[in-house]
């Protein structure tokens, strides 16, 4: 059973940083799956933020990251993390750890930690 463990998430002022983490269980990535973040701010749908693809770990980022964000993987540790810097009250939203198989399409979730950001 794949699980999916955030941590990281709080509540910060405009401007400040944040680093999320997310540890995968029950899961071998293989080639072309992906492993990453998205987010869902309140009456809003869910939304890419960004994601490392496996097995090279190349990174793609939503447009409207723009250098704020980085992500990053422990291979050993079936990890990924998030550092988020230059935060903005409009990044306040639940960020969810998101894995794509490649195989079958299927998405596996995480529980989401919440990330506040006050002006």
């Amino acid at each position: 059973q794949v699980r999916l463990v955030e941590s990281g998430g709080g509540s910060v002022h405009a401007g400040g940083s944040l680093g999320l983490s997310c540890v995968a269980s029950g899961v071998t990535l293989s080639q072309n799956d992906n492993f990453g973040w998205y987010r869902q701010a309140p009456g809003k749908q869910r939304e890419f933020v960004a994601i490392v693809a496996w097995p090279m770990g190349n990174e793609y980022y939503a447009n409207w990251v723009k250098g704020r964000f980085s992500i990053s993987r422990d291979v050993a540790k079936n990890a990924v993390f998030l550092q988020m810097n230059g935060l903005k009250p409009e990044d306040t939203a639940v960020y969810y750890c998101n894995i794509r198989r490649s195989v079958d399409g299927t998405n596996h979730w995480g529980q989401g930690t919440q990330v506040t950001v006050s002006s």
